[in-house]
């Protein structure tokens, strides 16, 4: 069973730090370098000096100097908090999605408390810890999922805005008694706060932050990952003519066609058993398209969203699936709130 509490923020006063919607960001991993130089750019506090640093060590100075001005503040109280993010999804569909931030007891995934859904790469996990162990804070919190009832929003102004995110204090966290969690992004943060813990050895180094989200929250949703391929080596398809929204099966696009391919198994468990080379992926099925059509790949793997039920289906049975495999969207917004580890 999954143990959760809840936990004394550290976050931004805007009185001292400015407007809090030049001070956020999306997650490390999916910032570009000209959105990181644009972010840098926004304000002297904005999150992105603390994710993606010109050093860690750097990270830990302007983290101990910024708390020291007051540019942040830490809660005197723990608290649990709800959180409601508006935003409008890659299909153009407007929606609403609600969960909660909580302070997560990690746990290694043979305990079956947290599940992972996804292989992971040893690179991106050294960089973050060494920052962990640098700042001694988590800086963004990870996202996962549980078969619990949905998070009840309050009816009042929230106590931080920011665009599409509202967040509210609340006096109860989530009832997620005796279920499991998936984690549905985060699997590096995740797996680094396990080894930062293994060496550290503190009771705080035990918790994370973390974003809980119900599988039955109307807001949720998961989008595709296309793969475009520098080679194909040869796979056929059947022919068929360009599909509409909804595609029948993965779509093979190379030179203006469109072929179907055959098989068992999940849209990305098919490609990856394809094994194209020179693999990129992007959540546009145009973009896609578009690369091929430019001749900078050979072809286009178009996919459907894997369902929710499908991913916890293979994680519960103790497989992974491959990389991007899943698009939850929106990423969590960094720099709402920080988990010191003290």
């Amino acid at each position: 069973m999954a143990e959760i509490r809840p936990f004394r923020a550290l976050r931004y006063d805007e009185g001292t730090a400015g407007p809090l919607e030049a001070l956020v960001a999306p997650p490390y991993d999916v910032i570009s370098d000209d959105d990181r130089r644009d972010y840098l750019a926004r304000s002297l506090y904005n999150v992105v000096h603390l994710t993606l640093p010109e050093s860690e060590e750097q990270a830990a100075r302007d983290l101990r100097e910024w708390r020291d001005a007051g540019v942040l503040v830490r809660d005197g109280d723990p608290a649990w908090w709800a959180l409601s993010q508006s935003y409008v999804g890659p299909d153009g569909v407007e929606r609403t999605r609600n969960g909660y931030v909580v302070s997560l007891r990690i746990e290694p995934y043979h305990r079956g408390a947290v599940l992972p859904h996804e292989r992971t790469h040893a690179g991106p996990k050294e960089g973050r810890l060494r920052l962990l162990r640098a700042t001694r804070t988590q800086l963004e919190p990870i996202f996962l999922l549980h078969d619990g009832p949905r998070a009840e929003i309050p009816e009042r102004a929230p106590d931080i805005a920011a665009g599409g995110d509202r967040l509210w204090r609340v006096e109860r966290g989530p009832d997620i008694a005796d279920l499991q969690l998936l984690i549905a992004d985060g699997h590096h943060r995740y797996e680094t706060a396990l080894a930062f813990h293994d060496e550290d050895g503190t009771d705080a180094s035990a918790w994370m932050m973390v974003v809980l989200v119900s599988t039955s929250e109307p807001g949720l949703t998961i989008f595709p990952t296309h793969r475009v391929a520098q080679h194909v080596d040869g796979i056929r398809g059947t022919p068929i003519d360009a599909p509409g929204d909804e595609l029948p099966g993965v779509v093979l696009y190379r030179a203006g066609r469109y072929e179907l391919l055959d098989g068992e198994g999940l849209d990305v468990e098919l490609v990856d058993r394809l094994a194209p080379q020179g693999v990129t992926y992007t959540p546009s099925r145009d973009e896609a398209v578009a690369t091929v059509d430019a001749g900078n790949a050979e072809a286009a793997f178009l996919l459907r969203p894997t369902r929710i039920d499908d991913v916890f289906a293979v994680a519960r049975r103790g497989d992974v699936m491959p990389q991007k495999s899943t698009y939850f969207f929106p990423k969590l917004t960094s720099g709402l709130l920080f988990h010191p580890l003290d």
